[in-house]
C-alpha cells in the first residue's frame, strides 16, 4: 500500500522570503536606538505582534530589506548587529543597537556584496544519532581486531550519502580512538575545504592542526604533543622523481606512524566508468580537465592496485597504519562483491536519511528538527507520444534513445539539433501546450502534471537543471529556447554550463550563481552536459530533467542527487533558534525515458541492499520515500516497487496495462458532446482555463465541430457518387486536422 496519494507527492512549495527590518520608537529611553531583526513573514504584522503586549503603538518602521547576498546565500540579523558592533555601535541590550538608519543599510551593503562578519565562537552542535553510531561500530569493530591480533590492520566502510557529516564524524572517531596522526587521502582534491572547515570551526577539536600540500607550515615543523590531520590526493602520494623513488617533500609521510588513514571520495573500482560517463558528452580535451580535477590522475593504475583489495593497500601506498577508513556514497562494487563483511560495514542512504526526518518530526516535536531541511525527492516519467517514439527508438524494450533525439552539432550560436522540430514539440509538450495532447487530455477529462505547466510544479521548476547528451546539445537548447516564439522560456535565464568556455570545474558555477541570486525573484535553467554535476551546491536548484542515456545507477542518483541540497532558514523570525523554514521541502527528477529511469531505480535500491533476498523488498523500502509517478500517455499513475520491477523488466507493469484499456481515449467524444460544452458557459470557463487549450486559439471547437461536420458532407457524397480529386484531398486534409491519431501517423 502506498503511503501518499498523488496530491500529496504534488504538494505546493512554501513561500517565505527572508527579510531584515528594524524599528524605532519614539519615547525617551529608546531615544537613538534601532531594533534590528528579522522575519520571513509580514514585517508590519511581526512588528505589530511584538509590540502588542506592551501596547505600544508610538513605534516607526525604518527599515525593511531583503537579507540576501548576491551570491544567493542568506545572512540573519546576528550578522547585521555584529557587524555593526565592529564598527563600534552599542548593542545596548538583546537586539537594541544606538546607530543611524544609514549604518545599517551601509552593513546591509556590505554583507550583500559578500564581505563576511563572523563572531569569534566555534561550533558547539553535538553528533546526530547515527553519526555516533557510525563511531561506536567502527570504534568497537577496530578493538575487537586489536584485542585478537595487536598488529593486525583492521578496515571499515562507511557507505554514506552526501550531507550525512563523514567529514565532522571522521574526526569524531578519531578522537574517541585517542588519534595523534590521521591521514585522509582522498581521489578528489577539492573536497578539502571541507576537511579543513570542520576542524578549525568546531570546540571539539580545538588545538588540532590541519596541514596539507597548500599549508605554509612546514609539516615537520609541527607541534608534536597535539593531534594533526594532514589531508593529500592519491596523485601526490603517488608521485615518484624520474628515478622512481619517493618525491623528497612526501619523503616524511612516509616515516610516520599513521594511527588512522582515511581513504575519502572511494568508489572502488568503478571510477574509470563513472568519469567516462559523466563526462562523455564534453569535448575530449575538455573531459580530460574535468577527468583529472574530479578525480585525479594516475587513477588508472590505483584501480588496477585496488580492484581486489584485501589486504593490499601498503603494496601501493608504502605507509604504515593502525587502521583504514573508507568513505563514499556509491560502494556498490564493494558491497556486491563482498569485499568488507556486515561487521565491517555502516550504512546511511537515501532512505534512511527520510526515515529519520519522518521519526523525528514525529517523536521530538517543537525541537530543531536536523534532517528537516533535507528535501524528499519525486520521480516523474513521462511516456512520449508515439511521433516523438518513432524519431529515437533503441534497446531491448524498443525505448526512447534520449541521445538520439537530442542530438545535435554545432557550437555556440551555429549549434542546432538534428530533430529540431520534434525537440520543439518536447518543449511544447513539457509545458503542456501540444495541440494533439490537449485534445486528448480534454477527452480523459484529466490534466496530468506537466512540468512547466501544473501550477503545483512550477515553483520548483524556477531553478532547475537540464543533464542533456554533449556540448553541442546544450548550446542547441540554448538557441531553440531563445528564438522569438518561444516567448514562455524568455522569462528564464538560460545558463550554458558546457564546454570549454564554461570553464573547467568550478570555474562553471559563478555564472550560474551570478542568474540565480537569491533565488526568489529569478528563474534560470542550467543547461550541462557532465559540469556542475559532483562537488557543488546550489540549494535553489530543485529539479532536474534527465535528457541523456545514462547507464549506471550510480551516476543516475549522483546527477539526481544534486538537486537535493538544503533550502531553509534558521531562526527566521529572529526570536527561536529551533524554527527553521524549509524553503524546499521536495525537490523533482523528470525524467522521458521510463523504462530505462525506473531501471536505474529498481538497481540503486538493489544495489544498496545487497543482503536482500526479494528485489522487490529492496525497492519498495526505497520507494517508499522516493514516490514514483508515470504518465503512460494517458493516465498519471503512482507505480509500486512491483510495478517498478515489472516496468524495468518487461517494459510495462499490469497497472499501467490496466489503465490504458480503461482509457477515455477509447471513447470518441462527438460533436453533440462538444456543442453541450460550447452551450454551457461553466464548462467552457473550465475549458478555458487549461493553458494549452488557450494555447489552441479562439474558437477551437467550433472549428473542430465544423471540420468534421465538412468531413461527415464529405463521406455522405462518396456514399452518391465518386468524389473528385479535389473532394479527396479535401477529405484527408480535413481527416487529419481533426483526428490527433490521423496527425500522428502523418507525422510518422
Amino acid at each position: 500500500m502506498m503511503s501518499k496519494t498523488i496530491e500529496q507527492i504534488l504538494a505546493p512549495k512554501p513561500e517565505a522570503r527572508p527579510h531584515i527590518y528594524a524599528y524605532s520608537i519614539a519615547d525617551e529611553a529608546h531615544k537613538g536606538l534601532l531594533k534590528v531583526g528579522q522575519t520571513t513573514r509580514n514585517v508590519k504584522q511581526r512588528v505589530a505582534e511584538q509590540l502588542k503586549t506592551a501596547a505600544i503603538k508610538n513605534y516607526t518602521i525604518e527599515l525593511d530589506e531583503p537579507a540576501e547576498r548576491e551570491a544567493g546565500a542568506i545572512f540573519s540579523d546576528h550578522e547585521v548587529r555584529t557587524a555593526l558592533i565592529r564598527k563600534g555601535f552599542e548593542n545596548t541590550v538583546l537586539e537594541w543597537v544606538r546607530c543611524s538608519v544609514k549604518d545599517v543599510k551601509t552593513v546591509l551593503t556590505q554583507l550583500r556584496i559578500g564581505q563576511r562578519f563572523t563572531g569569534t565562537h566555534h561550533e558547539t552542535f553535538t553528533m546526530r544519532r547515527e553519526q555516533a553510531e557510525a563511531v561506536d561500530r567502527t570504534h568497537a569493530y577496530f578493538h575487537s581486531i586489536w584485542k585478537e591480533d595487536v598488529h593486525a590492520v583492521p578496515r571499515f566502510l562507511w557507505n554514506a550519502k552526501m550531507r550525512f557529516g563523514k567529514t565532522f564524524t571522521t574526526y569524531q572517531l578519531a578522537k574517541k580512538l585517542g588519534a595523534k596522526r590521521v591521514l585522509v587521502v582522498t581521489f578528489k582534491p577539492a573536497v578539502e575545504d571541507a576537511w579543513q572547515t570542520d576542524l578549525e570551526s568546531h570546540v571539539d577539536f580545538d588545538g588540532w592542526q590541519f596541514l596539507s600540500r597548500n599549508s605554509d607550515q612546514n609539516p615537520t615543523d609541527i607541534n608534536r604533543q597535539k593531534p594533526v590531520v594532514y589531508f593529500s590526493s592519491f596523485q601526490d602520494l603517488l608521485g615518484r622523481d624520474e628515478a622512481g623513488n619517493i618525491k623528497p617533500k612526501n619523503e616524511w609521510i612516509h616515516t610516520v606512524n599513521w594511527d588512522l588513514v582515511v581513504f575519502d571520495e572511494y568508489h572502488f573500482g568503478a571510477w574509470r566508468e563513472t568519469a567516462k560517463e559523466l563526462f562523455e558528452g564534453e569535448e575530449e580535451a575538455v573531459a580530460k580537465k574535468e577527468t583529472k580535477l574530479e578525480y585525479t590522475t594516475g587513477l588508472e593504475d590505483v584501480n588496477k592496485n585496488l580492484s581486489e583489495l584485501s589486504e593490499t593497500e601498503t603494496e601501493f601506498l608504502p605507509i604504515t597504519t593502525k587502521a583504514y577508513l573508507y568513505l563514499s556514497g556509491t560502494p556498490f562494487r564493494a558491497l556486491a562483491t563482498g569485499e568488507f563483511i556486515e561487521e565491517q560495514l555502516f550504512n546511511w542512504t537515501y532512505t534512511d536519511e527520510q526515515r529519520a526526518r519522518e521519526e523525528f518530526g514525529a517523536n521530538s516535536p517543537g525541537k530543531w528538527d536536523p534532517y528537516g531541511a533535507l528535501p524528499q525527492m519525486r520521480l516523474l516519467t513521462y511516456q512520449m507520444p508515439d511521433e516523438l517514439l518513432a524519431i529515437a527508438r533503441a534497446g531491448e524494450f524498443d525505448e526512447f534513445d534520449l541521445n538520439e533525439f537530442f542530438e545535435a552539432s554545432g557550437r555556440g550560436a551555429k549549434a542546432k539539433f538534428k530533430h529540431k522540430s520534434d525537440v520543439q514539440k518536447w518543449l511544447d509538450i513539457i509545458r503542456g501546450g501540444y495541440t494533439s495532447q490537449v485534445i486528448e487530455h480534454l477527452k480523459t477529462g484529466t490534466r496530468p502534471p506537466f512540468p512547466y505547466s501544473d501550477v503545483r510544479l512550477l515553483p520548483y521548476l524556477q531553478h532547475s537543471f537540464w543533464f542533456l547528451p554533449n556540448v553541442a546539445a546544450c548550446h542547441a537548447m540554448a538557441n531553440l529556447l531563445a528564438e522569438k516564439h518561444n516567448t514562455f522560456w524568455h522569462d528564464y535565464q538560460v545558463v550554458v554550463a558546457a564546454g570549454a568556455s564554461a570553464g573547467i570545474g568550478l570555474e562553471a558555477l559563478p555564472p550560474v550563481r551570478k542568474a540565480i541570486g537569491s533565488g526568489f525573484e529569478t528563474k534560470t535553467v542550467t543547461l550541462s552536459c557532465g559540469k556542475l554535476i559532483t562537488g557543488v551546491t546550489v540549494p535553489q536548484w530543485s529539479s532536474i530533467l534527465m535528457l541523456r542515456n545514462l547507464k549506471s545507477p550510480e551516476t543516475y542518483f549522483q546527477s539526481a542527487f544534486r538537486v537535493q541540497s538544503a533550502w531553509s532558514i534558521r531562526n527566521p523570525n529572529g526570536d527561536n533558534p529551533n524554527e527553521e523554514e524549509i524553503l524546499k521541502p521536495v525537490c523533482f527528477v523528470f525524467d522521458f525515458a521510463p523504462t530505462r529511469a525506473l531501471r536505474q531505480l529498481s538497481e540503486y535500491g538493489i544495489g544498496l541492499s545487497p543482503n536482500e533476498l526479494n528485489p522487490e523488498n529492496a525497492v519498495k523500502d526505497l520507494v517508499s520515500f522516493l514516490p514514483v509517478l508515470a504518465y503512460d500517455g494517458a493516465n498519471m499513475t503512482q507505480i509500486d516497487a512491483g510495478g517498478i520491477l515489472d516496468i524495468a523488466m518487461a517494459g510495462t507493469s499490469a497497472t499501467l496495462l490496466a489503465r490504458k484499456w480503461e482509457s477515455a481515449l477509447l471513447v470518441n467524444v462527438d460533436n453533440d458532446t462538444l456543442r453541450r460544452i460550447l452551450d454551457n458557459p461553466e464548462a467552457m470557463a473550465a475549458v478555458e482555463r487549461i493553458e494549452g487549450w488557450r494555447a489552441l486559439g479562439d474558437n477551437i471547437i467550433e472549428t473542430i465541430i465544423n471540420k468534421s461536420e465538412k468531413v461527415k458532407e464529405l463521406k455522405n457524397k462518396a456514399k452518391d457518387r465518386d468524389l473528385t480529386e479535389k473532394e479527396k484531398k479535401q477529405l484527408t486534409e480535413e481527416e487529419r486536422s481533426t483526428s490527433p491519431n490521423a496527425s500522428s501517423s502523418r507525422r510518422n
